[in-house]
């Protein structure tokens, strides 16, 4: 009959009450039939596969609620399932057309229990010939002693799964066997319920009741849509053994145990087992984005709120960079628009920027300040000054950090990647695939050079989901890790692997933990709400830790210490209850090209013998400050844009040791650069981070384990530094003093741009040590230039001070200036108040309504050599000192301007300063006549692109 000659709806209606091998003599009249069986999918075949009290649903245990893409494909596999096992290609060497024929002839159905032809399993198997089929009628089945298969068979429980029950420990010694259906519960005499040395084993809709499962090289298994209360499986050099839809609950230790490196000596049926992990891993990348998409919001969902407010101009750079940086290429342009505009100046209302350089001077003076301007825009540093005044980066530069600093996908990380490529395709060791470990002990342990890989499992309830040691590796893809009492995934000595693509969350310890040389691949993962930190590398630990996100944790995302050196690298780390990334206790690590932003504590906080490299992060939006280099911190904060922090850009203590070197520094509400000498008030940890856990291990051992190549490479790249180091930053509308100094020790202030902050340019208040301020661009800031207050000891060497809004310099305190161009600025080019003693000498200065240089009190020191040119109030020098005589004052030049070209001609020969060129930085000398060289030495030990200008020169 013609498909056609009937409605569709009419033919499934007929359809859907024929039998399994009708519908496969139908499928088989031509194509339209075929395509009409296919059309059942969702009524007869699906009646089918749910239909079978040996089959359960396909999405069992995670998803059974949800449908699968196809129920005949399902119920095809259900069937195949139960006759791969017989698939031993030890029996086909004459003939597998005859070999095939001659079983499937010799094959019977054999009846075990009351009503059966065998009282027990025993007897069974006396009688039984290959690959018959033993059927286990409902009841309980004991037996005695250890029963023994010698020859290949299939057990299977008749009825309902519960039905039956077998009492009895199984010992294999046949290539293969199959068994269904049962519940399986311990002997009197042993906890072991089935073990196999040599063959296959497979297991399809099972209960295990308080046993164990022991599979032991060459041997292998294939479990299938079984249960397991409070029962293990115990896999001992397994070549490939695949774990599917299996639910584990109350496990007293581990419920999947892999011990000792994959054997060699393959049993016949791994081929198989590859071909089947093989097309199943295929079929789990398809969903991938639903699947993703199921877990909840995305990161980007929480990141697009961000108030990233810069409400005035001026400072438009950094909203195109922290827009397109923060939301990725799953934000149009046009939706960011919209967000931003709601979010201005609604927060940050303080860095509304009326201390641009535009804004501060009047209407009024403008006509009259113009014709006493000097030109001073040609200096050395005029290009990063010309980046902030216009309000963007160069084109070039932006995309090139919107490009970097995109959260990338797994896909493109595998591209990219080949080492994580080849460890997502390994198929060795254990494959558990769609499994549910809940409410016990352990989940997966993996030790003794054992490999196990885990695809869309779920583990929640446990006090751990993963445990990987000694030189183990694991492969987790896709999992769903939450709720465990301790940390989720526990990697140590030596364990490695591949840790993708997985959501971590809501873990009473940290997401992952590695320790003691581990070193793992940690790719795309969403680690979040955990009650303490996201990520921890303790002890040695190492990693690749890279497009992560990781938000919403109690204490760090990140959290490095005791010598743990991790690479860290475009990660989103956003939203945490304490710091973004915290490196404590010695820690090291490589940090860059991380989203850090939103983080209640500081983005970066770097204590105790910390010594990061941290580069190229975009660190913003914090509650607190960006970077906090606290007690004895070190390490190397470089290329950095650090912004829109409620507090402080960078907070340094002085007895840190960092180099802060070429970094964006703007838009804090606060400080652009602070630092203090006082001790640290929130103690060793910050608040959240003194929990309860226990690295005393870590600790007592953190210096005796460390590899020794890696160590010598280390201190030979990591020469001693003796004083921190401020170096060519950009610092500029912050909401206080660009760079604020109260320290107990040395400090280097070396070619930063100083630009339009709502306070002084530089404030030293305390520094009883030498603090040495050279080739600066200070400028248009809303106070003065430099304030130096008494009993402060600077040097002010070679800086460009330009249109502040009040004095150039003010000093109160000792040191030298020298060879400064103090132009522009609105009041004083330079005062000297009360206690000063300093030496003033060859220094351009120029005041367009005040004095060049002004003497009060009881100033004293030389000020000589100086060229002060005439502003509009003709003041060149006042010097009303109580102590004149302890002031010397000589051959200073006075030069007033008769043309205009003239003054264009003032600042060329040399020109407009500062100057970071030539040989004379490197004659420069730090305190106690500490070299350049020496104070500007690289974590890394090398001299690249758009480092210091100083490691250039030398």
């Amino acid at each position: 009959m013609e498909v056609s000659g009937l409605p569709v709806e009419l033919w499934q209606l007929i359809l859907s009450y024929l039998r399994l091998p009708d519908l496969g003599r139908c499928s088989l009249v031509c194509r339209a039939w075929y395509e009409l069986i296919l059309s059942l999918d969702k009524t007869r075949w699906r009646q089918l596969c749910l239909g079978c009290l040996k089959h359960r649903h396909p999405n069992w245990p995670n998803q059974p609620s949800v449908e699968p893409r196809s129920w005949r494909e399902a119920f095809k596999q259900h069937y195949l399932a139960s006759k791969t096992w017989t698939k031993n290609t030890q029996d086909l060497e004459s003939s597998n057309c005859l070999s095939l024929f001659q079983r499937r002839k010799g094959w019977r159905r054999l009846c075990v229990g009351t009503g059966g032809e065998f009282d027990s399993l025993r007897a069974a198997l006396a009688a039984a010939s290959p690959y018959d089929c033993l059927v286990l009628l409902p009841g309980v089945h004991e037996e005695q002693g250890e029963v023994l298969l010698k020859v290949p068979v299939e057990l299977v429980g008749q009825g309902k799964l519960g039905d039956v029950v077998l009492l009895a420990s199984i010992d294999q010694h046949c290539p293969t066997a199959r068994l269904c259906n049962m519940v399986f519960m311990p002997a009197r005499f042993t906890s072991v319920l089935y073990k196999t040395t040599s063959g296959y084993v497979q297991f399809d809709n099972c209960n295990f009741e308080s046993g164990q499962l022991q599979i032991h090289a060459p041997g292998t298994c294939q479990v299938k849509f079984c249960t397991f209360r409070q029962s293990s499986i115990h896999l001992r050099s397994v070549a490939l053994c695949v774990l599917e839809n299996c639910e584990f609950t109350g496990s007293e230790n581990a419920s999947v145990t892999v011990e000792g490196c994959p054997s060699s000596d393959r049993n016949w049926a791994c081929k198989h087992l590859a071909m089947l992990a093989k097309s199943c891993a295929a079929s789990m990348w398809e969903p991938s984005v639903a699947k993703r998409d199921g877990w909840g919001e995305s990161l980007l969902d929480p990141v697009r709120t961000c108030e990233i407010v810069v409400a005035e101009e001026q400072s438009s750079f950094l909203s195109a960079v922290s827009a397109q940086a923060l939301l990725g290429s799953a934000q149009e342009d046009t939706e960011f628009g919209e967000n931003l505009q709601a979010a201005k100046e609604e927060e940050y209302l303080a860095l509304d920027s009326n201390s641009s350089d535009s804004d501060l001077r009047s209407n009024d003076e403008e006509d009259a300040q113009a014709a006493y301007k000097l030109p001073y825009q040609a200096h050395s540093l005029s290009h990063m000054l010309a980046d902030v005044t216009y309000s963007r980066l160069q084109s070039n530069r932006l995309h090139a950090l919107q490009r970097d600093l995109k959260l990338k996908s797994l896909q493109q990380e595998l591209q990219q990647d080949k080492e994580a490529q080849s460890l997502a395709n390994s198929l060795q060791g254990c494959i558990i695939r769609q499994c549910l470990f809940r409410d016990g002990k352990g989940g997966i342990f993996i030790y003794s050079r054992g490999q196990a890989k885990l695809e869309g499992s779920i583990f929640r309830g446990l006090t751990y989901a993963v445990r990987c040691i000694q030189n183990s590796k694991v492969i987790m893809l896709r999992n769903d890790i939450h709720h465990c009492k301790a940390s989720g995934i526990f990697l140590r000595l030596s364990a490695g692997g591949l840790i993708a693509d997985n959501n971590i969350h809501s873990n009473c310890e940290a997401g992952v933990d590695i320790r003691k040389g581990a070193n793992p691949l940690v790719l795309c993962n969403k680690i979040h709400s955990g009650l303490r930190s996201g990520i921890v590398v303790v002890g040695n630990g190492k990693g690749i830790i890279r497009s992560n996100q990781i938000y919403g944790n109690k204490e760090a995302g990140i959290y490095i210490l005791y010598n743990g050196n991790p690479a860290v690298s475009g990660n989103h780390i956003f939203q945490g209850l304490a710091a973004g990334i915290a490196v404590n206790e010695n820690g090291r690590g490589q940090i860059t090209g991380n989203v850090i932003c939103e983080n209640q504590w500081g983005g970066a906080d770097i204590r105790h013998g910390g010594d990061p490299i941290l580069r190229n992060n975009l660190i913003s939006c914090g509650y607190s400050d960006g970077v906090v280099v606290g007690e004895h911190g070190r390490g190397l904060i470089e290329g950095n844009a650090i912004y829109g922090n409620r507090g402080c850009g960078v907070w340094m203590m002085s007895s840190s040791l960092p180099l802060l070197i070429n970094n964006q520094i703007s838009h804090n509400s606060i400080y652009g650069v602070a630092v203090f000498c006082h001790k640290d008030d929130t103690g060793d940890y910050l608040p959240g981070q003194e929990g309860t856990e226990s690295f005393q291990e870590e600790r007592e051992g953190a210096g005796g384990e460390n590899d020794p190549d890696n160590e010598e490479k280390y201190l030979a790249a990591r020469r001693p530094i003796h004083v921190a180091l401020v170096e060519l930053n950009s610092i500029n509308h912050n909401g206080a003093a660009g760079l604020y100094v109260k320290s107990s020790e040395a400090l280097n202030i070396i070619a930063n741009v100083i630009h339009a902050n709502r306070d002084g340019g530089v404030a030293v208040l305390q520094s009883s040590q030498l603090t040495r301020i050279a080739n600066n661009s200070i400028s248009c800031n809303s106070h003065g230039g430099v304030l130096v207050e008494a009993g402060c000891q600077v040097e002010l060497r070679g800086n460009g001070i330009y249109e502040n809004s009040s004095h150039g310099i003010i000093s109160k305190g000792e040191g030298i200036i020298m060879e400064n161009d103090i132009i522009g600025n609105h009041r004083c080019g330079l005062q000297l108040l009360q206690a000063a003693d300093m030496k003033v000498t060859k220094n351009r200065i120029q005041s367009f309504r005040d004095y060049g240089i002004a003497l009060f009190d009881e100033a004293k020191g030389l000020v000589q050599e100086n060229l002060i040119f005439q502003g509009r109030s003709r003041k060149s020098i006042l010097r009303p000192m109580s102590n004149a005589e302890d002031c010397i004052i000589q051959n200073n030049m006075l030069l007033t301007f008769k043309k205009r070209f003239d003054m264009e001609c003032t600042l060329i020969n040399p020109p407009a300063r500062p100057h970071i060129k030539g040989s004379a930085l490197g004659s420069c000398t730090a305190a106690g006549g500490q070299r350049v060289s020496s104070i500007t030495t690289r974590v890394d030990g090398g001299c690249h692109n758009h480092r210091s200008i100083f490691c250039t020169i030398l």
